[in-house]
């Protein structure tokens, strides 16, 4: 995939990266696989706003994916790579050879009529689904499960990717996308590759609109409001407001979140840079 640079005609395209979309083959998606997708505007169900800057956003239906891909041994042939608006990553449609027919996230180089399979007993190539535990070190893989049969939770975004590092025991060592380096069981799954869309990050929308389009509100600076909105607000002038802090009080700079008795803490072998 690649970025193009638009001419400044207007206003909105001066500042314009749009993606290329070359690697797109079918407009429409398959109707059995998508389903409504309801927009909450950030209402709660009696109404009252619970999360700020939601609202708006173009009409979209949900495509249903696979991320379990627990049609083991069972080949298929990629028919279609489509555009997902629900997601950053491309989607492929994959006809199996007993007639089902499903949706998987891309792997980046994957071509319509290539056969992908899944399960414990299939060679690790792009787009395969086997257990962490029978894949070379040193692979490049995606859709990682944190528990088996869980389907996947991990790496998952456009041009996303995790390796393996290492193996312990029962375990698998990956590095993931964030330089965190944890432990995951070797009987869960991932798929070999790279996500695709990996030049989704060099897009940029040009114009507010675009964002509007995407169903995201303006978001208003803390320090932009009144002292009984938020902790940073008031003051004379343009007052920075202190230490940064969400509208709780809590501090948005540094104040570690994690619980600290939280299970899998163990798993975990060396934390993400900061």
């Amino acid at each position: 995939m690649a970025v193009k640079k638009l001419k400044p005609v207007t206003p909105g395209t001066r500042h314009r990266i749009a993606p290329m979309f070359e690697e797109i083959t079918a407009a429409k998606p398959e109707k059995s696989l998508t389903t409504s997708l309801k927009k909450s505007g950030g209402r709660n169900h009696v109404g009252k706003m619970t999360m700020r800057y939601i609202g708006g956003g173009h009409k979209q239906r949900y495509r249903l994916i696979d991320f379990k891909r627990d049609k083991y041994g069972v080949p298929g042939t990629v028919k279609t790579v489509e555009y997902d608006p629900c997601r950053s990553a491309r989607i492929a449609l994959v006809f199996y050879a007993d007639g089902e027919k499903r949706y998987i996230i891309a792997p980046s180089g994957i071509k319509v009529g290539q056969k992908i399979v899944s399960g414990p007993n299939v060679a690790p190539e792009l787009g395969n689904a086997l257990p962490l535990g029978i894949m070379p070190l040193g692979t490049i893989v995606h859709n990682i499960e944190m528990r088996p049969g869980q389907g996947a939770a991990l790496v998952r975004s456009a041009g996303a990717y995790a390796q393996i590092l290492g193996r312990e025991g029962k375990y698998v060592i990956i590095k993931l996308p964030s330089s965190e380096t944890r432990m995951i069981l070797a009987t869960c799954y991932a798929t070999v590759g790279t996500v695709s869309n990996p030049d989704h990050m060099n897009t940029t929308g040009g114009k507010a609109g675009r964002t509007r389009w995407l169903g995201r509100r303006p978001r208003v600076r803390g320090v932009a409001m009144n002292p009984v909105d938020h902790p940073m607000g008031g003051g004379e002038g343009r007052a920075s407001g202190g230490h940064p802090r969400s509208r709780k009080g809590l501090y948005a700079k540094g104040k570690k979140t994690r619980p600290v008795k939280k299970y899998s803490n163990s798993l975990i072998i060396s934390r993400r840079k900061k």
